[in-house]
């Protein structure tokens, strides 16, 4: 959460020994520790919120893109073949074999 590297706590706790004390330090240091669990546990419920707060709007709209799919596809599954319209397949003509191609060499 605070990204913290090991040598920047010892400097802080340092800080802390020389400004609160000895004897005020170790009370400091749990009174920091429930504030921080406190601030966890309310971010931590408030992300939970959050998220149930989207789920279900999120759901509804899965389900009703899941029937709208099943609305446009159904018929097209349904459809039998002599309705289909038949697409005609475009003849690949072999270079090689063409007539023309024989011809254009040949300018005797």
């Amino acid at each position: 959460m605070f990204n913290l590297s090991g040598s920047e706590i010892v400097v802080i706790l340092l800080l802390a020994l020389i400004v609160l004390g000895p004897e005020k330090l170790p009370e400091a240091i749990r009174k920091f520790g429930r504030v921080y669990s406190e601030i966890r546990k309310i971010s931590n419920g408030f992300q939970s919120e959050f998220k149930n707060a989207f789920d279900e709007p999120m759901r509804e709209l899965r389900e009703t893109a899941q029937l709208t799919r099943d609305a446009v596809l159904k018929p097209l599954q349904d459809e039998p073949e002599s309705k289909k319209p038949e697409t005609e397949k475009p003849e690949i003509s072999n270079p090689e074999s063409s007539p023309s191609s024989e011809t254009e060499g040949d300018v005797s």
